[in-house]
């Protein structure tokens, strides 16, 4: 198969590298010099330093030619740039407007839009053309881990039960493992809400309240995803998986959590400005808290450790302060 993967920041070079193992895979970056230095040295190195690209893997800045003879569009781009994306590739290239209406679609972005605060399968949906066949690539897995080849398994959840399967197992390698599932707003909101409490988490670690602290936001912080999760129309078994509890495991405790490192700044008194100017990244949890609070007032459910990642973010909240609303809450049967 050839895949194209639409954004070459740490996630899409990782995906490269890893598909590339199976599959001739081109990666391309808005970025000309950015992406002329990777073709150059095979190397990511703003994103991915020391790990080569393998010979499978082709480089480019030109639409038309990372679309030219692909199978699967595989989008990596932040869920803010994916509708963009999504209406660049259809527009801007000749090449984009007679292959993208007939190529399959998979984003492994997560999150909400910022703007719209829409999930991915919902802006998709109006972008492509009906009997378009698309889904989401999600699951715990850390950029640098997946290209150097460490295991990994994620989820692909589809719009077609027999496109995700056979999805599934065509990018199935043996180090990363791929299950399917067609419950796209379980997974999307699972790989969306994890990152908001991941934040909780790192306040947590920041003000060094311990592991038990630790795993009781977590054990919480589940609760709140599947209450959202069931009311919007997602499985409450997703979220016992891979892109639920899997994804919140791990962004919640691994040190490579770009979320968990925002709560423990927050924690140390930093700014959320300046944590953002600084980071190098996108930390999608600061869009999905405001996104998620949203949805959880449309929809009534209660979802207090979110309420108080959203204080603390945006409305000037000592995660002390926010911290001690959450333990003086009324006890309750669990």
């Amino acid at each position: 198969m050839r895949i194209a993967v639409l954004g070459a920041g740490a996630w899409g070079s990782a995906l490269a590298i890893a598909l590339g193992r199976k599959h001739g895979v081109t990666l391309w970056g808005r970025d000309a010099a950015q992406m002329q230095a990777i073709a150059a040295s095979r190397t990511n190195q703003k994103y991915l330093p020391g790990i080569t690209l393998a010979d499978t893997v082709s480089v480019t800045a030109s639409f038309s030619e990372a679309l030219a003879g692909a199978d699967l569009a595989l989008i990596v781009t932040s869920t803010s740039g994916l509708a963009d994306m999504i209406s660049a590739t259809l527009t801007e290239t000749t090449m984009a407007k007679t292959a993208l209406p007939t190529l399959p679609i998979i984003w492994a972005c997560k999150g909400f839009d910022k703007l719209t605060g829409k999930l991915p399968h919902e802006t998709i949906a109006e972008l492509v053309p009906p009997g378009a066949l698309y889904g989401a690539l999600s699951g715990p897995s850390f950029a640098e881990e997946v290209a150097r080849g460490l295991p990994c398994a994620l989820t692909l959840a589809a719009n077609d039960r027999v496109f995700a399967s056979e999805m599934a197992g065509i990018l199935n390698n043996n180090t990363l493992r791929v299950y399917s599932s067609v419950d796209l707003i379980g997974v999307e909101l699972g790989g969306a809400l994890k990152n908001v409490m991941a934040i909780a988490a790192g306040i947590s670690d920041g003000m060094r309240l311990g592991l038990n602290a630790r795993a009781a936001l977590i054990t919480r912080g589940l609760a709140e995803m599947v209450r959202l999760g069931v009311a919007m129309g997602g499985k409450a078994e997703t979220f016992m998986g891979l892109t639920g509890i899997g994804d919140l495991i791990l962004t919640a405790t691994g040190d490579l959590s770009r979320n968990r490192k925002v709560g423990m700044l927050l924690a140390d008194g930093k700014s959320l400005g300046d944590i953002l100017r600084d980071l190098g990244h996108v930390a999608e949890g600061v869009n999905s808290a405001a996104a998620a609070l949203a949805l959880a007032q449309k929809h009534g459910v209660n979802m207090p450790i979110t309420e108080a990642v959203n204080a603390v973010l945006f409305n000037n909240a000592d995660p002390r302060d926010a911290l001690k609303a959450l333990l003086a809450r009324d006890a309750k049967a669990e």
